[in-house]
């Protein structure tokens, strides 16, 4: 059961649900438990030539091939050294032509699973027009602290997600 909200003013959508959070950088993000597949230890993968640089790879999950992305670099945290608890979150995105892609995803820790009711999520800040914040769908408060809610079929955008599906032929 999930309960969603629209503001009118910028059509911002906050779902509240159950949430995946991970960190990046310090930072906490959480994305919808039922875009997430598995989460599994950062293993080798393979490169790809002339992907971005976010785009670390590929890797053969089961007889099937995944391109993995580093979100601390898709979000311009740089690239801090990986540690034990560095892993990938494995998810389905849907593209623009309504396919859906298994990405992998690099995360330096996975927090935990955790239910967040609408009372508990603001919109997500204006930060002026020059900035596109479309893959946030909202801000949570989770145990005093704030989660950065993310729409992970818009972390990459149709352009860049065509790229790979093309590239990597997934």
């Amino acid at each position: 059961m999930t309960a969603k909200t629209t503001t009118s003013s910028d059509n911002t959508q906050t779902t509240a649900g159950k949430y995946l959070t991970f960190v990046l950088a310090g930072e906490s993000y959480g994305i919808p438990v039922l875009k997430v597949r598995e989460i599994i230890k950062l293993v080798p993968v393979t490169a790809v030539p002339q992907m971005p640089p976010y785009i670390k790879g590929v890797l053969n999950l089961r007889g099937r091939i995944i391109p993995v992305l580093d979100m601390r670099v898709k979000f311009g945290m740089g690239e801090p050294e990986n540690t034990d608890h560095t892993c990938i979150v494995v998810v389905q995105v849907m593209s623009a032509s309504r396919t859906t892609i298994s990405l992998g995803l690099v995360v330096d820790s996975v927090e935990e699973v955790s239910s967040i009711s609408s009372s508990d999520i603001e919109n997500t800040p204006d930060f002026g027009t020059t900035l596109d914040t479309s893959y946030l769908v909202g801000m949570a408060k989770i145990k005093g602290k704030v989660v950065s809610l993310l729409n992970i079929d818009r972390c990459l955008g149709a352009a860049e997600l065509e790229a790979v599906q093309q590239t990597v032929g997934v």
